[in-house]
C-alpha cells in the first residue's frame, strides 16, 4: 500500500510543478549562502590559523561549501525538471533518471544535516585547538628574530587588542614563560643575572604582560609590570584591586567569537536542509502523480502521488534485498574471473 496518498487533477499537477519550480530556484539562492557562509567561516578561520593548533578546524567550513554547493546544483537540475513537467513531451526524457536523482537528492540532504549538525556540536574539538594554538603561540612572542616566527608578536598583539583578552586562559599564563626576548636583556645586570638562576630552566621570567593586555578603559595608567609586588605601585593591592587589564583569557573569547558564528550558521543550514527535503519531497509527489497517469493521450485525466510506493518496513526489506543481490552478483562476477578462461577442446 502507497504511503501518504494523493490524488491529483490536471490543475493540481500544473500548480504543483509551477511551486515546486519557484522553490527549487529559491532552495538554489540558499545554498548560495551556505556556500557563501562556508567560504566566510573558511577565510575567518584562515585569519587566527596562527594561533590554531591544525587543520581539523576547517572541517566545518569545507562540508558547508561542500554541502552548499551541491544543493545548488541538485535543485538547478530540479528547477529545470519541474519546467519541463508542464510538456509531456519534454518531461519523457526525465522519467528514467528520476529514480536516481531523488537518491542523489537525499545523499544531498543527508550531507546537509551533516554540515548543521557539524556547525552546532563540533565546539569541544574548537575549543582544544584554540587551547594549543594559543599555547604555542604565546611561547613563539619572544621570537621576534626567529625566520618563520618573527610575526608571532604582532599576531597576538592584535588578537589581545581586538578581542579585549589577555593570555590562553588568563593573564597569568603570561607569568609561566619568557615573553621577552634575550635581545632586549642586559645579562650584566644583577635583577637579570637572578632571575634567570632563580629559573630551572634558565629562563627570564617576570610577573607582568605585554602591553596589549593593557585595558584602556581604566582611569588609572596601566601597570603591566610588577603585578603581584603591592609595594612596587602607589596605593596598589593585587589580590583586592580590580587590574586594569583585561580579564578574560583568548581563547573563552575566540571561542565564544567562532561559537556564535556556528551556531547562526548551523540554524540557518537547518533551515535551508527543511526547505531542500519539502522541495524534493514535492518533486517525487509530482514524479508519482505524472507516472501514474492511466491514459497519457487524456490530459485532464486524474492520478495518484504518494511518497512511497510500499510502506516503510516493506520498502526497507526491498532495499535489503536489492543489496543482497547486488553482492552475490558482484561475488559471481569476481570467481568467474579468478577460474580465468575455459580450456579449448582437443
Amino acid at each position: 500500500m502507497a504511503l501518504l496518498k494523493v490524488r491529483f487533477d490536471q490543475k493540481r499537477r500544473v500548480k504543483l510543478a509551477q511551486g515546486l519550480w519557484l522553490l527549487n530556484w529559491l532552495s538554489v539562492l540558499a545554498g548560495t549562502a551556505v556556500f557563501g557562509l562556508g567560504l566566510f567561516l573558511k577565510v575567518e578561520l584562515r585569519r587566527r590559523s596562527d594561533v590554531m593548533d591544525n587543520a581539523e578546524s576547517h572541517l566545518v567550513p569545507n562540508a558547508l561549501i561542500g554541502a552548499g554547493a551541491l544543493s545548488c546544483a541538485l535543485h538547478a537540475l530540479a528547477g529545470r525538471i519541474c519546467y519541463d513537467a508542464l510538456d509531456p513531451a519534454r518531461f519523457a526524457r526525465w522519467r528514467p533518471w528520476l529514480r536516481p536523482y531523488l537518491a542523489a537528492c537525499a545523499l544531498g540532504h543527508a550531507g546537509l544535516l551533516l554540515a548543521a549538525l557539524c556547525c552546532l556540536l563540533l565546539r569541544g574539538s574548537l575549543e582544544a585547538t584554540l587551547a594549543r594554538g594559543l599555547r604555542q603561540g604565546l611561547r613563539f612572542y619572544r621570537d621576534t628574530d626567529t625566520p618563520g616566527r618573527c610575526f608571532m608578536k604582532k599576531t597576538i598583539d592584535l588578537l589581545q587588542i581586538e578581542f579585549r583578552c589577555c593570555g590562553n586562559n588568563g593573564f597569568r599564563d603570561w607569568f609561566e614563560i619568557q615573553w621577552i626576548s634575550n635581545r632586549y636583556l642586559d645579562f650584566s645586570s644583577k635583577e637579570v643575572k637572578d632571575r634567570i638562576k632563580s629559573n630551572v630552566d634558565g629562563r627570564y621570567l617576570v610577573d607582568g604582560v605585554p602591553f596589549s593586555c593593557c585595558n584602556p578603559n581604566s582611569p588609572r595608567p596601566c601597570i603591566q609590570y610588577q603585578l603581584t609586588n603591592n609595594s612596587a605601585h602607589y596605593s596598589y593591592d593585587h589580590q583586592t584591586e580590580e587590574l586594569n587589564l583585561w580579564l578574560q583569557g583568548c581563547r573563552a573569547a575566540l571561542l565564544s567569537y567562532y561559537s556564535s558564528l556556528m551556531n547562526s550558521m548551523g540554524a540557518l543550514t537547518l533551515l535551508v536542509w527543511l526547505s531542500d527535503v519539502t522541495a524534493t519531497t514535492g518533486l517525487r509527489y509530482l514524479h508519482t502523480a505524472l507516472e501514474s497517469v492511466s491514459n497519457p493521450e487524456d490530459p485532464e485525466c486524474e492520478s495518484e502521488g504518494w511518497l512511497l510506493e510500499k510502506s516503510v518496513p516493506e520498502t526497507w526489506k526491498a532495499f535489503l534485498e536489492s543489496l543482497k543481490r547486488l553482492g552475490k552478483s558482484n561475488q559471481v562476477e569476481a570467481e568467474g574471473a579468478d577460474a580465468g578462461p575455459a580450456p579449448e577442446a582437443g
